[in-house]
């Protein structure tokens, strides 16, 4: 057998395995779908080899369950790739005077303006 001599490990980068594992991501709502019908088409398969091999009561429960499996899975598929909502542009509107995110008093300490002047103020009537 032939040694390769020009191939250097490259398949195996991190560049690769990434581009790989982009081939196998289920990026739009159509493959979505696609993938869930797969899942339909195999759990039906599967149910009826059920059917098959255990006649009666138990083969039709275990097809039932079989059954149940595409929703389930085609649900969580087809939520996890919904588009994200538009972001509508926000209307132009006149500037709104800013809002005070704090209280102007507050219990813990003074919020505003020094305190430490005491009589020093000349708005204090204070007289030491």
């Amino acid at each position: 057998m032939a040694e390769r001599r020009d191939w250097h490990g490259v398949c195996f980068t991190m560049t690769m395995r990434l581009r790989l594992a982009r081939l196998f991501t289920i990026k739009t709502r159509t493959e979505a779908l696609f993938v869930t019908y797969a899942i339909a088409v195999g759990a039906v398969e599967r149910g009826l080899h059920y059917m098959e091999q255990y006649p009666g009561y138990a083969g039709v429960v275990l097809a039932l369950a079989c059954l149940g499996v595409p929703f389930i899975a085609g649900a969580k598929l087809i939520d996890s790739v919904k588009p994200q909502p538009a972001v509508a542009p926000a209307p132009a509107r006149a500037l709104a005077p800013h809002r005070r995110t704090t209280p102007r008093f507050s219990r813990n300490r003074p919020m505003y303006g020094p305190t430490h002047r005491g009589s020093a103020l000349r708005s204090s009537r204070r007289t030491d």
